[in-house]
């Protein structure tokens, strides 16, 4: 009886079904009656007949991009492409309005919504600023009850919230939550009661309270639907015993992310239940404790042996390296490896390295030198995706990575599409180099932390090694430059990066002409990231002719003032134009701090803290 109820509610909470083909063919004819008493058919109007078959085609077209443009066409078009759109994305949550979006696509069942700009992870911008989950959940709620998918980015999402989801969409499935704060223990209990559904709970690099309620536990004890499970941000323990039943229970689990309180021991104990593990956080990686003398340990080779299907390692969160040979077994199908966490050394790494032919994405951190990075060179010729963090992140470290490792990877891994690279000392030499060898490259951003930096061998500006990055890299999407830069880098980047949509500056530039030449020169941009560099009213007002078709732009600690400011907003009435202060500085002086401004059909936002002053 529960489980038709169930179906009965699932039926009710359904969109209308009108984009089934059965029903298409149907209501492409008029049916009346006649004198005679026979059905007559009469031919549907043309324009009913042209929406019959665009919701035939636009319901198989899935790039946001392809529909944006199809729903350009005409007011018709318009139309349909609204009513077939399933999956919903925002990328600013004050863009536009809940209820405007709501009105639009009636049939959302996933929905992908941004809050915050990225520089907000750097604590570059007050907490408390908004980007609030609660009015679109509850929009959402009204309108849309078959919502089944909700990806959340640098949002403010509560206890409450997470009430809602669960008590609002019978049938919701899929929970992602990325750099999300305000919530806790409690929200996530209440959650996880409720979806008797949920596939996919997944909780990354978010900031969870801890209520010391116990949420793994909450889960309903029948079988699980589970197949994506992440948790490693959370910083407190959970009740390992409720998680193991929980991945007992789970045939269907495919991801598995495991906090810092996992130990190495939990670990096998939940691969023993779980071998069909395809993405795999190991937790801590180390023992809870010291084994008793004459205790043996689990044979933890035999068990990532098993685990035929894992393509796709993380965690290490507190490594012992004495425990690594463990993963040896799997090394040869892996596809992504993750050791931003793990500092290991390069004579730790090799013997893992070595096996990885198929490795695509990397992550590590630079305590594996320039000669981890010549071992990955050497053996991973298909990889497409690297990051190197600093262990240590502080401007006048001894970075332990260089141009040589740098130099090495562009050798050796041609088919490269993105890379992150922190470091203190680089080339123009090796930059060139990289953007001949890597011509694939969609994504490049070069980290030198150390301020306005020099190429170290020949002490001359970063100008001609980021000049042939966006010249020769003819798909290039991203681009972060760091180091001494002068104009002429910025005249290169206008010249040449016609792809470029997002841009991120820091202690960069001598003049105004610097962002003049971005603005002007790529059609593409649509995020624009600048810190701590010399750009004023001039360079800002530059940009007059291309900020509507802008996501956003962010300057901070650079010559901005408030009459520059106010002149842009009184010339562009649709772009809302924020500036920020700290939370404890009082508006004094006509300089401004932080200045954040984006595109909206709203207008202003009426929930803005003291600290923001929307002009």
């Amino acid at each position: 009886m529960a489980e038709q109820m169930s179906d009965d509610d699932e039926r009710q909470q359904s969109p209308p079904s009108d984009l089934d083909f059965t029903s298409n063919k149907a209501r492409t004819c008029i049916v009346t009656g006649s004198v005679s008493g026979h059905t007559e058919f009469q031919s549907p109007y043309p324009d009913q007949v042209l929406e019959n078959v665009l919701e035939n085609v636009l319901h198989f077209l899935t790039s946001r991009r392809d529909r944006n443009t199809a729903s350009l066409v005409c007011k018709s078009w318009y139309r349909v492409e609204a009513l077939t759109r399933s999956e919903l994305f925002i990328g600013n949550c004050y863009a536009v309005s809940p209820a405007r979006a709501t009105a639009r696509f009636t049939r959302v069942r996933a929905l992908h919504l941004k809050g915050r700009p990225r520089f907000a992870d750097f604590n570059l911008m007050p907490p408390d600023w908004g980007a609030h989950f609660n009015p679109w959940v509850l929009a959402f709620a009204k309108a849309c009850p078959w919502l089944e998918k909700v990806y959340l980015k640098r949002m403010s999402v509560t206890d409450d919230d997470l009430a809602t989801l669960a008590e609002s969409f019978l049938g919701f499935k899929e929970l992602v939550l990325v750099c999300c704060d305000g919530f806790g223990t409690s929200g996530l209990a209440i959650f996880v009661s409720k979806c008797r559904q949920l596939k996919v709970l997944d909780l990354i690099e978010s900031e969870v309270s801890d209520d010391e309620t116990d949420w793994v536990s909450c889960f309903p004890e029948c079988e699980s639907h589970l197949e994506s499970l992440i948790f490693d941000c959370v910083e407190f323990p959970i009740n390992f015993e409720a998680l193991e039943r929980l991945v007992a229970r789970s045939p269907s689990l495919r991801k598995l992310r495991l906090n810092r309180y996992v130990s190495i021991g939990q670990l096998y104990r939940l691969m023993v239940q779980a071998p069909q593990l395809t993405h795999l956080g190991t937790g801590s990686f180390s023992p809870s404790e010291i084994a008793r003398q004459g205790d043996q340990e689990p044979d933890y080779v035999t068990a990532f042996a098993a685990c035929k299907s894992l393509v796709c390692l993380s965690g290490f969160r507190e490594i012992i390296p004495d425990y690594l040979p463990a993963i040896y077994p799997i090394c040869a199908n892996l596809t992504s490896l993750n050791f931003s966490y793990a500092n290991i050394t390069a004579e730790q790494l090799k013997p893992i390295i070595s096996s990885c032919h198929k490795l695509q994405v990397f992550w590590v951190l630079d305590s594996i030198c320039d000669e981890g990075l010549q071992a990955v060179a050497a053996t991973c010729k298909e990889l497409r995706e690297l990051r190197v963090f600093p262990v240590d992140a502080r401007e006048d470290s001894d970075g332990p990575v260089s141009e040589v490792g740098f130099q090495a990877i562009s050798e050796g891994c041609r088919k490269l599409q993105s890379i992150l690279y922190f470091c203190q000392r680089m080339t123009n030499a090796a930059v060139i180099a990289m953007s001949r060898n890597c011509p694939d490259l969609v994504v490049f951003r070069l980290c030198i932390m150390g301020r306005h930096r020099p190429d170290h061998v020949t002490g001359e500006p970063m100008d001609d090694g980021f000049g042939a990055i966006v010249m020769n890299c003819k798909k290039l999407t991203r681009l972060a430059v760091s180091g001494l830069l002068t104009d002429k880098a910025f005249d290169y980047i206008g010249r040449y990066g016609k792809l470029v949509r997002t841009l991120s500056v820091a202690f960069a530039g001598d003049s105004d002409m610097a962002l003049k030449y971005v603005l002007e020169g790529c059609p593409q941009l649509q995020k624009l990231e600048i810190r701590d560099s010399p750009f004023g009213d001039a360079a800002l007002c530059s940009g007059l002719h291309h900020y509507y078709n802008m996501r956003f732009l962010w300057m901070s600690s650079c010559r901005l003032t408030h009459q520059g400011c106010q002149q842009i907003a009184r010339a562009m009435p649709r772009l809302v134009v924020e500036v920020i202060r700290s939370a404890d500085e009082e508006e004094m002086d006509d300089c401004v701090q932080t200045l954040y401004m984006y595109r909206s059909l709203e207008g202003p936002r009426n929930d803005a803290p003291k600290f923001v002053t929307i002009l």
